[in-house]
């Protein structure tokens, strides 16, 4: 039977044995540990809302030929990519974590395209293999974990200059039946919380790099695979009650998977060795993953409503530079969403059929994510003032000695608990400092490529010498060649004026 609900998705997740290390113990059933079992609360989100909002959250699909959550969908039009952008800004008001689906998402898709072009060159059945896979997961309505980022190693070598060949995920041998491959996968976002794993390279290959051009679906489960939870701040307070947590049911999650000879059947590989495709499936992930980045839109709406509400209990709501302050962080929030909206918007069809958004637009989405979610996490600390990092703990709190001496001094506005303005406050610490902070900052600068990736996109696109021939038309300038506008256009600028 297929998972139907959240419920359901967090009972297919016991009695897996994973290999799962935190603080250096294996953990006898994550689904039970206080410290995973909110990342898990944040998943089971993702699949409660197919249910109630399934116009935004589920899609028909053409390849099982039901509804299908839409995190498994492979987009059929320029709606499927807006109706993503939708359902992960208000899951992010949901749960205000990183709720794990996106990479998984993403990788589907640009894995759609891009078999279809390596079968295409070369005669492979890749992209058979997918479409056979993509239909199990959506009839069993399974989670899928993308693996892209290697731990890389020295920075300044290829993988095969590597003094450790496990730097990267490569083939260490093959069989009649498959592959068996070892390495290393870093800050894997949800890995613990998925049922299947997509390995894929990270980077451009060369020739040399021949085993690393490895992309297959791995069980989570599989024999050889290790996870080594990541650590996050104030990632205890889960274990210590509910108040001082900030967000209590919901996390986000991170592990590192190490691969030690892990078996990939030919039936699950999608690439193997066809190097010159490795940096287009990577981009094309990039492109999807970078405006999937409007999911930090839906935390910022509600660290906006958090620094409304404390102001409020403060007292100090109808302040003018309070006033000023949210709506600058409204600004930020809203331009984060509109690019990355008007990349799916200006999407276009690959020659598989299916869509991909605009990668100048989704490139300058996630580099104001590197940015603005900073900027508004400051604002709500500088609206929330310094009580929000120097308050008692829970058990302070709850104390029959110290509990009423903090409910007289730490009240605010009148008519509000000292709990209330309490819980806000952590919320507020919980987003900008603590454990949600992982993934609203430090995710939102690193995740799907750090700033510099970002901006090397955007100027190989900027097509400066048909600017230029712009402004020295209109200038009258002549310097000896033809006054006419350079041909030179980039995609960006062809779709933006294409009569589609």
């Amino acid at each position: 039977m297929p998972i139907r609900n959240g419920a359901e998705y967090i009972q297919s997740l016991r009695g897996r044995s994973l290999r799962v290390f935190l603080f250096g113990e294996l953990v006898e059933e994550p689904v039970d540990h206080p410290m995973i079992r909110p990342s898990i609360n944040a998943v089971a989100e993702t699949y409660d809302i197919a249910e109630r909002d399934f116009e935004i959250a589920s899609a028909q699909s053409s390849i099982s030929g039901i509804r299908v959550n839409r995190f498994l969908h492979i987009t059929e039009n320029t709606m499927d990519l807006v109706n993503q952008n939708r359902m992960q800004r208000k899951l992010g008001q949901l749960t205000a974590t990183c709720f794990q689906r996106c990479v998984g998402m993403d990788a589907l898709n640009s894995l759609y395209s891009t078999t279809f072009e390596i079968d295409a060159k070369y005669k492979t059945n890749y992209h058979k293999r997918l479409i056979e896979f993509i239909k199990m997961v959506q009839e069993e309505n399974l989670m899928i974990g993308g693996a892209m980022t290697d731990v890389k190693g020295d920075r300044s070598l290829s993988p095969s200059q590597q003094e450790d060949p496990d730097m990267f995920v490569h083939v260490v041998k093959r069989d009649s039946n498959g592959i068996y491959v070892s390495g290393a996968k870093a800050h894997q976002t949800g890995c613990i919380n998925s049922h299947w794993i997509i390995v894929m390279p990270t980077m451009r290959l060369r020739q040399e790099d021949k085993e690393y051009a490895i992309v297959g679906a791995i069980p989570t489960n599989a024999n050889g695979i290790t996870y080594i939870y990541g650590r996050q701040s104030c990632d205890t307070r889960s274990m210590e009650g509910d108040l001082d947590a900030g967000n209590a049911k919901f996390s986000g999650q991170e592990a590192m998977i190490i691969l030690d000879n892990v078996f990939i059947p030919n039936e699950l590989i999608f690439m193997q060795g066809e190097v010159e495709f490795a940096s287009m499936l990577v981009e094309r992930f990039t492109c999807y993953h970078r405006r999937s980045y409007v999911c930090k839109t839906g935390l910022g709406d509600v660290l906006i409503g958090a620094s409304a509400a404390i102001a409020d209990y403060n007292g100090v709501a109808n302040a003018s530079h309070i006033k000023d302050k949210l709506v600058e962080m409204t600004h930020l929030n809203e331009t984060i969403f509109s690019a990355g909206i008007a990349s799916s918007y200006q999407a276009h069809k690959t020659a598989s059929g299916n869509y991909q958004n605009d990668d100048m637009l989704a490139n300058v989405c996630k580099h104001n994510v590197t940015r603005f979610p900073y900027e508004i996490a400051r604002l709500a600390q500088d609206i929330a003032g310094g009580l929000m990092v120097t308050m008692p703990s829970e058990k302070d709190f709850r104390s029959p000695e110290t509990g009423p001496i903090l409910e007289k001094y730490l009240k605010g506005k009148k008519g509000i608990s000292t709990e209330n303005r309490v819980r806000i406050l952590r919320l507020i610490e919980n987003m900008t400092l603590g454990r949600n902070a992982v993934g609203y900052l430090t995710e939102s600068m690193h995740g799907a490529g750090s700033p510099q990736a970002q901006r090397i996109q955007i100027a190989r696109q900027m097509q400066l010498e048909y600017k230029k021939k712009l402004a020295k038309d209109i200038a009258n300038v002549v310097e000896g060649e033809s006054n006419e506008l350079t041909q030179e256009q980039s995609e960006y600028f062809n779709r933006i004026f294409s009569a589609e």
